[in-house]
């Protein structure tokens, strides 16, 4: 986590002073940036865009339950955990389907409403219509 801050921050300020500040090892920082991706970083990788992928596919719809089924289905090692946490971090989210409201009027039924009565909102006086 603080490697990664002193990557992003760089460019705009001397490698030395950040690690002072963050109390890492220069050559700790120089070491993490020549050193290889590790195989479980990058078979994350590869499962991130294999999600995004099927969720593309299927309008953002899928939460890790099925996202978790759909990948294995198509062969891919995984467990459910890891796709859970794969798109927690990446701010993958299921969309919530739209809310189903049942109309209660039907409006083109052949029965015949109440008649519209003739009303009067002037009064002679108080309580008196």
């Amino acid at each position: 986590m603080r490697i990664g801050f002193i990557k992003q921050r760089a460019a705009a300020h001397p490698v030395r002073l950040i690690c002072r500040v963050l109390d890492v090892s220069p050559s700790g920082y120089y070491a993490w940036r020549s050193r290889p991706e590790s195989p479980w970083a990058a078979a994350n990788r590869q499962l991130l865009v294999e999600t995004r992928r099927v969720e593309a596919r299927h309008q953002d719809r899928y939460g890790s339950p099925r996202m978790y089924a759909e990948l294995r289905a198509e062969g891919h090692r995984c467990s459910r955990g890891r796709v859970e946490r794969l798109m927690r971090a990446h701010g993958i989210r299921a969309l919530a389907g739209r809310r189903f409201r049942p109309c209660t009027i039907d409006s083109r039924h052949l029965l015949s409403g109440t008649p519209n009565v003739q009303q009067q909102f002037v009064a002679s006086a108080a309580s008196r219509v």
